[in-house]
């Protein structure tokens, strides 16, 4: 469950392989378990088994509370009652640790995955129709002559995207998260399973198109890569600091819009490197193919210890 806004629970995730047709239904973090707090007065409160449940508190002014539970696999409450708990039991609930700690594990496998294949592994990220799939089937069709790239496509719903890389040649993998709002690491291992990417190659993985959750959670990738379109706003990054912040470059997209936006890209990339001073930036334009330079030397620079593309071939 995502502990930014509990957009997982109840999710019905699926990984669909585009060459097969294959349709696998991933289980999700949904459990029952029942428990029992006891107070400081020694008096034993149990709780139902559902994964989802109501109960009372009363305090010590004796004031009377109802509330309702939800919980992680863990038994971590994922609600504004945790306040209560930690007022009526004495104790601190950390959710973001004990789930991200899962997360973090099984992503650093993938690392340890990706790296005994040789395989550069890229996590793009951004806001719904930022570019990201544009920009993804003109790398690839730019690039597949010299590099094998394969993608593990992130969406709530549909294959739609998945359907337009696989028309490049691509490899491709779908994986649906349904109420989810972004990729997680043991979702990306299950699709590394189906996707089976050859040695020396390239994993895009396009993550659901989200400025918030993605930045929490590590997928195993080499570097995170935040697709912005000039017709978002300049500020972007600095009301979305943390997202830029864990991410290693920033693609300026759709520039070729530029002379019907109100965008100020100085201010833009100036924001960007206030929150992220290291953060490289390229502006580009999938559709006329400005800028791609840049971005294709970059991801030549990441290939080490693959090996470095031949630009003169």
């Amino acid at each position: 469950m995502c502990v930014t806004c509990g957009c997982s629970d109840g999710a019905e995730t699926t990984l669909t392989n585009l060459e097969t047709g294959e349709v696998v239904a991933m289980a999700n973090s949904n459990h029952d378990q029942s428990h029992t707090h006891t107070l400081p007065d020694g008096t034993a409160i149990a709780h139902s088994s559902s994964s989802s449940h109501s109960h009372t508190h009363t305090l010590p002014d004796g004031r009377v509370i109802t509330h309702t539970h939800t919980h992680d696999s863990s038994g971590n409450h994922h609600d504004e009652a945790s306040q209560v708990h930690a007022q009526v039991h004495g104790t601190k609930i950390s959710l973001e640790e004990d789930i991200l700690a899962k997360n973090n594990l099984i992503a650093a496998q993938n690392r340890g995955w990706f790296k005994g294949r040789n395989i550069l592994a890229l996590n793009l990220v951004s806001s719904p129709g930022a570019g990201k799939t544009t920009l993804l089937t003109r790398t690839i069709q730019d690039l597949q002559a010299k590099l094998p790239i394969n993608v593990i496509e992130g969406d709530q719903a549909t294959a739609n995207d998945a359907q337009k890389i696989q028309e490049t040649g691509c490899n491709v993998v779908q994986i649906n998260t349904g109420t989810g709002c972004h990729l997680e690491a043991a979702m990306v291992e299950r699709g590394c399973t189906q996707l089976n990417p050859p040695l020396n190659s390239v994993v895009m993985i396009e993550n659901v198109g989200n400025l918030v959750c993605p930045a929490l959670f590590d997928l195993g990738e080499q570097a995170k890569v935040a697709i912005l379109s000039v017709t978002e706003g300049d500020d972007k990054p600095i009301k979305y600091p943390h997202i830029f912040r864990a991410s290693q470059v920033m693609i300026l997209t759709k520039i070729d819009l530029l002379p019907y936006v109100d965008f100020d890209v100085e201010r833009c990339i100036e924001y960007a490197r206030t929150v992220n001073p290291q953060m490289q930036v390229f502006q580009v334009s999938a559709k006329t193919g400005v800028g791609l330079e840049g971005w294709y030397e970059w991801l030549n620079s990441q290939l080490q210890p693959l090996q470095p593309l031949n630009w003169d071939t």
